[in-house]
């Protein structure tokens, strides 16, 4: 393979001019430009990345720490973080913490020890040691779904979108609503879920007995199990569950189905995150869509703008939300 110097050689210009176009630095006429790059057509020439890295002082690369890989969600989100990316020449080096506080931590450090150009975080919780944590990295850095003071945010509106479905609710003539969600350190899904919730009932001056609120974790399992305690414990039995994630109330869909509740006649169902199984589910799941390409998108953008540009002014973003009203409410 032809090396800097031949390829300099063959088209009649400096090893230098040759640089600046591999780097897409400093001037070089659109005439040079095209004959250098025909030669490096011609030859087959791929500069070696190891050594672009030194002389650029960049590896093109960008971290993203998901808290699973299991969902869709994450998947969304990788999505429409490497179509920005990848046209931009990044390549993504993906980290899977599945819901481990510490494995975030050491991921943080494990991607500066790998150099990478900056690092996007789509964050299950925010304690005091990951905000340490991320300060002394000094790495251009972005929190998806989690806010944390001093960093690139993007964000969902997690506190509206909660009461927007459960103004839904209210407005099919619902009482006696009840609540699954989960533990409250995590922030976004669950504390401020959990508050859109009951700001929207003590708004609409409906009640919340405390049997029909009940925890879960991020899986089906889960969903079924909380359902079955609000069932079980419920001196009245409630005429609506409004899980926190699709997958929650897929869950409790099927303790209803199995339990002869009829859905959504004798119980109305929501969740949200617009999966691609609460359309196939019956009934057809009430949801809420986060748009999680575009959250992905704009996180993408948001690193590059700290690594090309070294823009270190604070900026949050608060995505858009649709809510999906089908028949399980």
């Amino acid at each position: 393979m032809a090396t800097i110097k031949e390829i300099a050689a063959m088209a009649s210009v400096s090893r230098t001019t040759v640089s600046r176009v591999l780097n897409n630095s400093g001037y070089v006429s659109e005439d040079v430009r095209k004959r250098i790059n025909k030669v490096i057509e011609e030859t087959g020439y791929i500069p070696s990345q190891q050594a672009k890295s030194l002389r650029t002082k960049k590896t093109k690369v960008i971290g993203v720490i998901l808290p699973t890989i299991k969902t869709e969600t994450s998947g969304r989100l990788v999505a429409g973080i490497d179509e920005v990316l990848s046209e931009a020449g990044y390549q993504i080096l993906l980290a899977n913490t599945n819901l481990d506080r510490q494995k975030e931590i050491e991921f943080l450090q494990l991607l500066k020890v790998r150099q990478v150009d900056g690092i996007i975080l789509a964050a299950t919780n925010v304690n005091d040691e990951l905000v340490e944590k991320i300060k002394q990295l000094d790495i251009p850095f972005v929190a998806i779904g989690q806010e944390i003071q001093g960093i690139f945010n993007v964000l969902y509106d997690d506190y509206h979108a909660a009461r927007d479905m459960t103004s839904l609710f209210v407005r099919k003539g619902h009482k006696r609503i009840s609540f699954i969600g989960v533990d409250e350190s995590d922030r976004a899904v669950g504390f401020l879920r959990k508050k859109g919730f009951l700001d929207e009932m003590n708004n609409n001056n409906l009640s919340v007995e405390d049997a029909w609120v009940e925890k879960g974790v991020f899986n089906i399992q889960s969903g079924y199990e909380a359902m079955a305690r609000i069932i079980q414990n419920s001196t009245r039995i409630p005429t609506a569950v409004f899980a926190v994630t699709d997958r929650l109330a897929i869950g409790a869909m099927r303790y209803l189905n199995e339990h002869s509740y009829t859905i959504p006649d004798e119980m109305a169902i929501a969740g949200i995150g617009a999966s691609e199984m609460s359309k196939y589910v019956t009934p057809p799941l009430t949801t809420i869509d986060y748009f999680n390409e575009s959250v992905g998108h704009e996180a993408a953008k948001l690193i590059l703008n700290r690594t090309t540009n070294h823009n270190k002014e604070f900026k949050k973003i608060t995505s858009n939300y649709r809510l999906i009203e089908r028949d399980s409410v």
